[in-house]
């Protein structure tokens, strides 16, 4: 070996030496088994994140119905379309006047779930609000017997669509003193106001 090659060899040892130590330098990989220090005493834990669905709920009570479509709208991505989801995002779009989009998540939501009173309630304020009264107290009717008469509204949404069924006159408008009710969880119920 001549004293040239003998250097590039040693010099090309101590650039693999130098690289395989400098690659020990570098901040370690943040794995899932780093914990870090401890944060200081008094700091707050993290909140658990609320549930859209929840969320929209709020927004709904508060008159914010476009903020609360999109409440629903990223709690569905997150946990799916589900009953409550799509009876949710009826009752969103009826608020926002969208009376298409909301009669087709409410049906959607009743062929998910036959026996969910308040898409069968929500529905029947939507076939009001479209002019389809008989329709509506059918839908009130359904929504009244699933419920086992347990709630007065129910019955007071079902009796005033008969008594709008008996009074119908093809000249007048449709009764616009029928609104949506929220009844707990994001349930709604349809009032008439005197």
């Amino acid at each position: 070996m001549s004293a040239r090659s003998a250097v590039s060899e040693a010099r090309a040892l101590l650039a693999l030496a130098l690289a395989a130590g400098l690659a020990g330098c570098g901040p370690a990989p943040l794995g899932g088994e780093f914990t870090g220090p401890a944060p200081p005493p008094g700091t707050p834990a993290v909140p658990e994140a609320v549930d859209g669905l929840e969320v929209g709920h709020r927004l709904m009570a508060a008159g914010e119905y476009d903020l609360a479509l999109r409440a629903y709208l990223r709690a569905a991505s997150q946990r799916g379309a589900d009953v409550d989801i799509l009876s949710a995002l009826g009752s969103a779009n009826l608020r926002l006047g969208r009376l298409g989009q909301a009669e087709d998540m409410l049906r959607r939501a009743i062929d998910m779930d036959q026996t969910f009173v308040p898409a069968w309630n929500n529905l029947g304020v939507v076939l009001l609000e479209t002019g389809r009264v008989s329709e509506s107290a059918i839908t009130f009717r359904t929504a009244f017997a699933l419920d086992g008469g347990r709630s007065d509204i129910i019955g007071e949404n079902l009796r005033n669509a008969l008594a709008m069924m008996e009074n119908v006159e093809y000249d007048s408008p449709i009764d616009s003193s029928v609104r949506l009710v929220r009844r707990g969880q994001g349930r709604f119920l349809v009032l008439t106001t005197p």
